[in-house]
């Protein structure tokens, strides 16, 4: 059986180790990332088969249900032994898929205690801003979870798609341990960002991580490669990521064992540096031509 010790280790903030394939849970709730999912006992059972795979670093937030994901994770695994549990706040939600930025610091200051509450924890290990709201100035913003931070409710803090000067400015403020932006084969809009994260030893988290687009049909490169490894492309998607920088820490998500255990998967996968830069330049050419159209 796979195990996520072998994607390597990376520490947050500097003192927390996590293995770095982690699990994404925002699938644990219904269609639209909006109330309670269709079969709830198969995703505690997948939530409760992370430990046996390996897998420490947990992410999710208060917007994902709101509030189910943060809930079934609780009642899963508390009280996290070995575990990291990473949240996030600063999105409100009005409906499925509809997500709204609210960053007035009494927002985010009282998300940060509630989602303390629901994963029934004293400090939050890793609260991560999940959007900064362009209403409020994001001084503000940063200001209001240094409170938190000096106050002992979080640990380490996180920014969600953010520029290199957004990490900055909220870097004046506090240290900034993980950023999570959209990244992965065919979509490099972060790459600026993520060789930034790789210069000062920020975790870097790529959500939607697996590759789409034409690289990832029948008869494609990453298809020929998968093939090569007996794979699926989408555990050579993250064995690339993996390979790409030692801060990267993806968190492919799911409500399924299985397809938990699939994702865990790559970890087993070991490409060579001639597919790695391969892969590479074809995701790069296909990112070019989807700017370009």
């Amino acid at each position: 059986m796979p195990n996520a010790v072998k994607s390597g280790n990376f520490r947050i903030g500097g003192d927390i180790a996590v293995h770095r394939l982690g699990f994404g849970a925002m699938r644990l709730t219904g269609p639209g990332i909006w109330g309670d999912p269709a079969d709830r006992a198969e995703c505690l059972r997948t939530l409760r088969r992370l430990p046996d795979l390996g897998v420490n670093l947990i992410d999710t937030a208060d917007s994902y249900g709101p509030d189910v994901s943060e809930e079934l994770i609780r009642e899963a695994l508390h009280p996290y032994r070995g575990m990291l549990i990473a949240t996030k706040g600063g999105l409100a939600r009005t409906g499925p898929d509809r997500w709204v930025p609210v960053g007035r610091p009494e927002y985010l200051i009282q998300q940060a205690h509630t989602s303390r509450r629901r994963l029934g924890v004293e400090r939050i290990d890793l609260w991560q801003l999940h959007r900064i709201d362009s209403k409020v100035p994001r001084q503000e913003q940063f200001e209001a979870i240094k409170q938190l931070r000096e106050q002992g409710v979080i640990r380490h803090i996180g920014l969600s798609e953010a520029s290199v000067a957004d990490i900055e400015a909220a870097a004046a403020v506090f240290p900034v341990a993980t950023v999570q932006n959209r990244y992965n084969l065919v979509d490099r809009t972060s790459e600026e960002v993520l060789d930034h994260c790789a210069r000062r030893g920020i975790g870097f988290i790529p959500w939607y991580p697996l590759a789409n687009g034409a690289l990832a049909k029948p008869g494609s490169l990453l298809n020929d490669v998968a093939k090569r490894h007996g794979a699926k492309p989408s555990q050579v998607a993250l064995a690339w990521l993996l390979k790409r920088s030692p801060v990267m820490l993806p968190i492919p998500g799911t409500s399924k064992v299985a397809h938990l255990e699939e994702n865990v998967g790559a970890v087993e996968i070991a490409l060579s540096d001639e597919e790695y830069a391969a892969l590479d330049r074809e995701g790069r050419e296909e990112f070019r031509r989807s700017r370009a159209a």
